[in-house]
């Protein structure tokens, strides 16, 4: 779904008077906001939803775990744990197709004309973006500038709000994290 189409017109304006209706509702307004970006990333491709929710749920449980590690050789292998994870989705995504054919170019060169197989891996729309914010959070965690969120639902409407979903910018936990989590007015 496109912001300049009229699913998304028909979208928001079905969106905008529910979440009016739930404002005294904070945790329903999530609710109805993480649904909402959800819906809005699957409109492209169902199937890629899954990497959205592990990104989220994998960063939610490290960000919980780094709150009660102390030793900061354990603290950075839990760093460690979610960069390679988010990373290594991105990685793969992105670069997997252009690494494999450099290889190839590689071996053909040397002379070992070794068939290695092409894969069609699709490039998951605004991964790069919700990689990027979710990995934030983690690290915001690590240094201590925010103390993780106990509520997954919170950091799940963190990560997939769908107006810096696909095209950013990427935000800091620290600026909207808070008002995911506070009352609105």
């Amino acid at each position: 779904m496109r912001f300049n189409s009229y699913a998304f017109a028909l979208f928001f304006a079905a969106l905008l008077p529910a979440y009016w209706l739930l404002r005294k509702w904070r945790p329903a307004q999530n609710v109805l906001l993480l649904a909402a970006g959800y819906y809005f990333y699957a409109c492209w491709n169902p199937k890629f939803l899954s990497l959205l929710i592990l990104s989220t749920v994998v960063d939610y449980a490290c960000g919980l775990w780094l709150d009660r590690v102390e030793s900061p050789r354990s603290r950075r292998g839990i760093l460690s744990l979610s960069m390679a994870l988010n990373l290594g989705m991105l990685g793969f995504f992105k670069y997997f197709n252009f690494f494999a054919e450099s290889l190839h170019n590689l071996l053909a060169r040397g002379g070992l004309a070794i068939p290695l197989g092409h894969l069609e891996v699709v490039l998951p729309i605004g991964i790069s973006f919700y990689t990027f914010q979710s990995m934030s959070y983690v690290i915001d965690v690590y240094r201590r500038e925010i103390k993780p969120t106990r509520n997954l639902v919170q950091l799940a409407t963190f990560v997939s709000f769908f107006p810096h979903l696909v095209a950013g910018p990427i935000m800091r936990p620290s600026s909207l994290l808070p008002q995911v989590s506070s009352q609105r007015r």
